[in-house]
């Protein structure tokens, strides 16, 4: 499988979204909020865009603190996170405060309202103090736990859902991604298979790959599937029929 990255409709949501934060009027209001279903893309497309961006990417583990999430920025900013929360946090405000194009994306972000929203508060501080943008990352309920936390939910000005991938996506990633030529019957067969979402998208091309590498073809069509599944996790979810082949 070819190492590239698609650009899918969910790519320019989350692009039409950091127009819509860049263009804020009021500039506390400078998070944006990114949600979704597991399997939508999301995690690895914001971090690849982290890194073409050289943004900081921080990944929020479980029971996270605010103490713990300002070494972690502090770290990440090469800067000295050494000390108890009062001492860290003038020098990474300090620091954004002179490089206001600084991105922070928060990954994970349910694990941060496991106890309350300490560790928002915290980001909330330095956002107001800086106007930095901040991206944060959760599951498709997240809205909903930070409506709990309206001075949280008043710093947000997008939301970007991200959904199924489309048709059009698909074809997309496994015209640009795979190894072989994907016929077009066998391209709508993985998006009806893989129900639009990319990790199976990916697995499925995986699938088609060996397939078209055990009979040495350098095309492959939904016939030459057999009435194989194109998924790995068929117990997860409702059946979805199997590659038709030829009766």
């Amino acid at each position: 499988m070819k190492p590239v990255f698609v650009k899918t409709s969910n790519y320019e949501r989350f692009n039409n979204g950091m127009r819509v934060v860049e263009g804020r009027g009021a500039m506390e209001a400078s998070m944006m909020l990114v949600m979704g279903r597991p399997g939508y893309g999301k995690s690895e497309m914001v971090e690849r865009w982290s890194i073409q961006n050289a943004a900081i990417h921080l990944r929020a583990p479980v029971n996270w603190t605010p103490t713990a999430f300002m070494k972690a920025l502090a770290e990440e900013l090469r800067l000295d996170s050494s000390g108890f929360y009062k001492d860290i946090r003038p020098r990474v405000t300090g620091y954004l405060g002179r490089h206001q194009d600084t991105v922070i994306v928060i990954d994970e972000l349910d694990n941060c309202m496991d106890a309350g929203a300490a560790v928002l508060e915290a980001v909330r501080d330095i956002t107001d103090l800086t106007e930095i943008i901040v991206i944060l990352v959760g599951m498709e309920h997240a809205q909903s736990k930070l409506s709990r936390y309206p001075q949280i939910m008043r710093r947000i000005s997008s939301v970007v859902h991200f959904q199924p991938a489309t048709l059009e996506d698909v074809r997309a990633i496994c015209t640009q991604k795979a190894e072989v030529e994907i016929s077009e019957d066998l391209i709508r067969e993985i998006h009806t298979q893989s129900r639009g979402l990319v990790s199976e998208i990916v697995n499925a091309i995986r699938i088609v790959e060996r397939q078209a590498a055990l009979n040495e073809q350098k095309k492959i069509t939904l016939a030459d599937m057999k009435n194989r599944d194109l998924i790995l996790n068929t117990w997860q979810a409702a059946r979805t029929r199997p590659a038709a082949g030829v009766k």
